[in-house]
């Protein structure tokens, strides 16, 4: 957390050293509605950092994964997240239910 401003203040490394911009990509998922998460939104830079401020604002939590960031900044907005992608989302999924569950809320 950043004391400042209390957002979460993730740093984005790869192979140990800072990466040049950093990125997000939100995910939804909403079993019966879609066959897989889909990517609501992406962005580098300033973009990501709005993306990030705004589920910090939602109560979404955040989960730091460089490789899988990488991967999904490919996909095109609204397009389901791939088969092949489903175990690596499936964590971070599980990771977002599990922090929704603690803090008491049902945000996702």
């Amino acid at each position: 957390m950043n004391k400042q401003n209390d957002k979460p203040s993730p740093s984005v490394v790869k192979g140990g050293h800072l990466a040049p911009r950093l990125k997000a990509v939100a995910l939804k998922y909403e079993p019966g509605d879609r066959n897989a998460p889909v990517v609501v939104a992406k962005g580098t830079g300033r973009m990501a950092e709005a993306i990030m401020d705004k589920a910090a604002q939602s109560g979404v939590p955040i989960q730091q994964d460089t490789s899988l960031v990488e991967v999904l900044s490919k996909l095109d907005l609204d397009q389901e997240v791939p088969p092949e992608l489903y175990t690596l989302v499936a964590e971070i999924l599980s990771f977002v239910y599990r922090s929704d569950k603690r803090a008491g809320g049902s945000k996702v």
